[in-house]
Formats: structure tokens, C-alpha cells, sequence
């Protein structure tokens, strides 16, 4: 039998919710992957010096978001369909996976706020083993691969050099830098762009993961009443 009263009501909240949950897990997969293919951190990751591949810890983190839209929208799929249903089994199953959903979505933001600044520092490091070898004056076999590396940083992020320049660094700077200026002061750091750029993305990453994470908390408590509600419901066994 169906539900009603303030339960029929719940029932309606709780797909309206569910709808939110799977537009938000659209959005989600959307701006993952934007972030997967976003021109500028695009064409730093895929970087390679020395035979070593530039730091990749900020794909783990966007491979996770699709991850988790995707699973987001199958659960919100379900949820909805349980909620117009009345089905307790339904409804059930999208509780628990709900709740798995906003447990990894904790560890993950634990984890996020633990390595926040991973990301960076390991893109700063990796731009600075190439800036010492392209200012190596005994002529490196890496010295040209080296300027090649900086040069896809300098005009990723229109910035050049480090916050400490050497003063050989100066006199180079005009092959080095984007526009072939000499003077350093027309550009920004590129350990403090790098820090920005994966700032500004983490923080995006952050903003979504609270947003889901308040619908999850409203959809477990809708979920919970509304099964409560079936249950008590004349004619249900």
C-alpha cells in the first residue's frame, strides 16, 4: 500500500534529493574530467626529464572524482527509482551505498587536507632539477632537454625563474624567459604559479566534496524516515 501523509511528503523530498545526488554526480564527472584534460596541468603532467615522468599524484585525485561521479549517478539513478517505488530492498541498498559514498568521501577529504600541498611541492621540485641542469655550465648531455622543460613551464604558466634566481640564471634568463625579456620583475615566480594553479583546483575539488556531502547527510536522513514509514504503512510485510 502506498504511503501517505507526511510520509508521502518525505517520499517526494527524498526523490527530489535523489535527483540533486545525480545531477551533482553529473557535475561531478563533468568537472573531473575538465580537470583530467585541462590544457595547463595537461601539458606539465606529461612532461619528462631524465627519464623520469613529472609527478602524477593530482591524477590520482581527479581519477577518484570520476570514480566517484559515475558511481554518484548510478546511486542517485537508484535512489530515485526506490523513492517512487516505495521498495524498502530498494532503498536499502541505496542507504548502504550512501553511506560507503560518504565514508570515502571523508577519508578522502582527510586524505586531501593531509597532502594538499603534495601536489605543488612535487611540480616545484621536479621544475627545479630541471632549472639547476639548464644552468650547467660544464655542458650537460641533459642541459637542452632541461631548457625544453622549462620552456613548456614558462609559457604554461607565463612565469619564469624561481624566487631565489641566480645571477647566471639573469644573464640566461633572456633565452629562458617567454617573452625573451631580460628583466625577471615582468614575471611571477613559478613556484608561487604552480602553488596557484594547483590551489585554485583544489579548492574547486573541496567545494564539490562538501556540496555532495551535504545532500548525503539530507538523503540518509529522508532514506531512514521514509523506510520507517513503509515499514509502519498499513498492508506492508
Amino acid at each position: 500500500m502506498a504511503v501517505a501523509g507526511c510520509t508521502k511528503c518525505i517520499k517526494y523530498m527524498l526523490f527530489f534529493f535523489n535527483f540533486i545526488f545525480w545531477l551533482a554526480g553529473g557535475v561531478i564527472l563533468g568537472v573531473a574530467l575538465w580537470l583530467r584534460h585541462d590544457s595547463q596541468t595537461s601539458s606539465l603532467l606529461i612532461l619528462q626529464f631524465e627519464g623520469q615522468q613529472a609527478p602524477s599524484t593530482f591524477y590520482i585525485s581527479v581519477y577518484i572524482l570520476i570514480a566517484v561521479g559515475a558511481v554518484m549517478m548510478l546511486v542517485g539513478f537508484l535512489g530515485c527509482y526506490g523513492a517512487i517505488q516505495e521498495s524498502q530492498c530498494l532503498l536499502g541498498t541505496f542507504f548502504f551505498f550512501l553511506v560507503i559514498l560518504f565514508a570515502c568521501e571523508v577519508a578522502g577529504a582527510i586524505w586531501g587536507f593531509m597532502n594538499k600541498d603534495t601536489i605543488s611541492k612535487e611540480l616545484i621540485n621536479f621544475y627545479d632539477s630541471a632549472y639547476i641542469k639548464a644552468l650547467d655550465v660544464s655542458g650537460s648531455p641533459s642541459k637542452d632537454s632541461a631548457i625544453k622543460v622549462l620552456d613548456v613551464f614558462h609559457n604554461t604558466l607565463n612565469c619564469c625563474g624561481k624566487k631565489d634566481n641566480t645571477m647566471l640564471f639573469h644573464q640566461v634568463s633572456i633565452t629562458l624567459c617567454p617573452k625573451k625579456s631580460p628583466d625577471l620583475f615582468e614575471y611571477q615566480s613559478c613556484h608561487d604559479k604552480l602553488v596557484e594553479l594547483f590551489s585554485e583546483k583544489l579548492y574547486l575539488i573541496g567545494l564539490a566534496a562538501l556540496v555532495v556531502a551535504v545532500i548525503m547527510i539530507f538523503e540518509m536522513i529522508f532514506t531512514m524516515v521514509l523506510c520507517c514509514g513503509i515499514r509502519n504503512s498499513p498492508g506492508v510485510y
